[in-house]
């Protein structure tokens, strides 16, 4: 599946009412809390041991942020292909610099 499918395809699952950049938002940020939340809890009751079981249910919250990402991106009049491409010249350039790590938006 391509990008410019899936975004496609996200549009066909979207409640009418959830077009709206809070709900977006709101959505990304609360899946994103749903995979620190495994995580905190492989750590806390398995000592950091990620089993397969654990990894799927990991992979299904991160496809679940994935969703929000390609709605919020083409709230925004963009896609998702082009959202990882900004983030990939991003971290190139950071990378060409020696400024891969350290913090800052624009280092």
């Amino acid at each position: 599946m391509t990008f410019e499918q899936y975004d496609a395809e996200t549009g066909k699952t979207m409640m009418p009412t959830s077009n709206n950049i809070e709900y977006l938002t709101l959505g990304l940020v609360s899946e994103a809390g749903e995979v620190a939340g495994k995580v905190k809890k492989i750590i806390r009751d398995k000592g950091g041991v990620i089993t397969d079981a654990d990894k799927l249910e990991l992979l299904k919250e991160i496809s679940d942020c994935c969703w929000y990402v390609s709605r919020l991106s083409t709230f925004l009049g963009s896609s998702t292909e082009k959202v990882c491409e900004i983030n990939f010249l991003k971290l190139k350039s950071r990378a060409e610099r020696g400024t891969i790590s350290g913090s800052g938006d624009n280092r």
